[in-house]
């Protein structure tokens, strides 16, 4: 099986294709949904979820089976019905039209693999294991769920707004360095693990300030 290489895709209003109405494809729906893109589905039956997203006019639907003109505008391709025979002529009119195509429960037959991820705000962590193991990715995902907590997101977007300010107001690279290092020491990381976001946070703002007022 051949190594992977890792990303990050924007998808904000990219169209997105779910073929498939079941409890996976909402699965799947609703993380595309939860990147801002922009989703169709096609699926004989939808689930109640699904079906609700479509009355308010959340996700676009075409109620039938899957037909080769769906592929039309489309970026990103998820088959995930419970058909093997429809999700591989899915994955290869789609591979055959240079388009990103995941195969759920068979990612060998598409090219690209979805990794589990924990999300906690803008901070993601994604484990793979090339599609070898998904049980094992998963267990690992539960481990690192109970590791970094939901405070975790909180700073992220703290330490996105201070380094924002330091590349847009300090010039030289080396000072530049010196503050995004001081700002984010092992001891913010150790209060954190303990829970105690509100003196993580006052420590990363005291360096910031410390450090924009050194020559």
């Amino acid at each position: 099986m051949p190594k992977c290489y890792p990303v990050s895709l924007i998808l904000s209003q990219r169209l997105c294709l779910v073929v498939g109405g079941g409890s996976v494809a909402e699965r799947k729906v609703l993380s595309l949904l939860a990147c801002g893109a922009k989703v169709k589905v096609v699926s004989p039956t939808l689930t109640p979820p699904l079906r609700g997203l479509v009355e308010k006019g959340e996700i676009s639907y075409r109620q039938g089976e899957y037909e080769t003109a769906d592929l039309a505008g489309v970026f990103l391709v998820i088959a995930a019905t419970d058909r093997d025979e429809i999700n591989r002529r899915v994955a290869a009119e789609a591979m055959a039209r240079n388009m990103l195509v995941n195969v759920v429960d068979d990612p060998p037959h598409g090219n690209f693999y979805v990794p589990a991820v924990v999300r906690r705000g803008s901070l993601q962590i994604a484990i793979s294991t090339d599609g070898k193991s998904p049980l094992l990715a998963r267990k690992i995902k539960e481990e690192l769920e109970k590791r970094y907590g939901p405070e975790y997101g909180l700073l992220v977007n703290l330490l996105g707004e201070l380094r924002h300010d330091i590349l847009e107001n300090i010039a030289d690279p080396r000072k530049r360095r010196d503050l995004l290092t001081a700002i984010l020491d092992d001891q913010v990381l150790q209060l954190l693990a303990r829970g105690e976001l509100e003196q993580a946070k006052e420590r990363v703002i005291n360096a910031y300030h410390r450090g924009r007022s050194q020559p």
